[in-house]
């Protein structure tokens, strides 16, 4: 009886506990920062343990150093790259498998046993981490929303129709839009962000029917061109998606507006090696994507936002204050930009003119109110004798 009280028990605890463990257990795919500091602390038990073990540092030094060859590439890098993690994690297994043909002292020191034992479970975590990163590749590649269109559908089907009085300007774009608090710049205007962090032109391109045209503004702000830099994308490829997006908007009788490009810098790499911007986005390269974005909308009578401009330094980076990575404005870089769009949509865009006050209302000798239309010289004879 009691045995089976205790099973009971046992099986009532562990109904409870269950969805609390398998709630905080971690996930297989890490963060940015979380990977970096991770594989920091695989190169640095790698060249602790190597100096514990006579004969293991010289043996594994050409391993050493392939190994912080592949984290530096890693900490390059401007997002979670598998190829990169797989090169790292083929460069630590290769020393655990060294490290394990080389005979250990006897005894072996407690400490460097933990060490070695440390490594390899920040190997194992790694692996892990590597295998969710293909995952998640494998995903978005058979995902049939490639251009995220699912992020605004259910805030546009709330979007009303646009008011005569107040023009709708959509601000199409990246991270730089999507984390642009548009209310706070431009008060109580119909200004909807449809920006999505992370994408490329061609991605915009693909949501311009359902986060644009759909909406039915006057004019369509576009801020673009960065990310395609980050991923190596042609920059004809560029300028064709962006060409396609001012024919759409056109044919759609949406004004478009093209934004420069802005700058980006490495003022803060020794925060984050992540935010040494111009490995992956070469301000030469930035720099000749505006020009063709001037001389396009000079072409086609559209306007150009120049940011660019306002947010470069003399040494052709963004200032160190107006952006806390070296890429997205803060709150000074926003407060700069504001300014620039809004007399760019208004002279565009031009308010609505005011309607005209309808004319006074008179007695009619039956005492019925009417309206007069013309002045009393231009009324007929038998209006005057009344």
């Amino acid at each position: 009886m009691i045995r089976n009280w205790t099973a009971t028990a046992s099986a009532t605890i562990l109904a409870i506990l269950m969805p609390a463990l398998f709630a905080q257990a971690p996930r297989p795919l890490l963060s940015t920062k979380d990977a970096l500091e991770l594989s920091q602390r695989v190169v640095d038990l790698v060249e602790s343990t190597a100096v514990s073990v006579p004969n293991l540092a010289r043996a594994s030094a050409p391993v050493q150093e392939s190994t912080r060859q592949a984290l530096k590439a890693l900490k390059a890098s401007p997002q979670l790259n598998s190829g990169l993690t797989y090169t790292f994690l083929i460069e630590a297994r290769s020393y655990i498998a060294l490290s394990d043909t080389v005979p250990k002292p006897y005894p072996f020191a407690e400490a460097a046993q933990k060490q070695f034992q440390e490594l390899r479970m920040a190997i194992d975590r790694l692996d892990a981490h590597f295998r969710a990163l293909l995952e998640q590749k494998e995903t978005q590649l058979r995902t049939p929303d490639r251009d995220n269109i699912r992020r605004y559908s259910e805030a546009n089907q709330k979007v009303g129709p646009p008011s005569p009085d107040k023009p709708r300007v959509v601000f199409l774009g990246d991270s730089i839009t999507d984390g642009w608090h548009l209310n706070e710049y431009f008060g109580d205007r119909d200004f909807v962000n449809r920006g999505i962090s992370g994408q490329i032109t061609g991605e915009m391109l693909g949501r311009m029917q359902e986060d644009v045209i759909n909406l039915k503004p006057k004019s369509m702000l576009v801020l673009a061109g960065t990310n395609d830099f980050a991923r190596g994308i042609a920059i004809k490829t560029i300028e064709d998606n962006f060409t396609m997006m001012a024919d759409l908007a056109v044919y759609n009788g949406i004004q478009p507006l093209f934004a420069s490009v802005l700058p980006i810098s490495d003022y803060h790499r020794d925060v984050n090696p992540t935010y040494a911007r111009s490995l992956q986005r070469p301000p030469n390269a930035i720099r000749d994507l505006n020009d063709w974005l001037q001389r396009m909308c000079e072409r086609r009578h559209f306007q150009y936002v120049d940011y660019y401009s306002a947010m470069v330094d003399q040494a052709g980076w963004m200032p160190a204050d107006m952006a806390d990575d070296g890429l997205h404005p803060n709150a000074k870089g926003y407060r700069v930009m504001a300014p620039i769009a809004l007399a760019a949509i208004e002279k565009q865009t031009p308010k609505p003119a005011p309607t005209t006050a309808a004319p006074p209302k008179k007695k009619s000798r039956w005492g019925f109110l009417t309206r007069s239309t013309a002045p009393p010289d231009e009324q007929k004879p038998e209006e005057k004798k009344q």
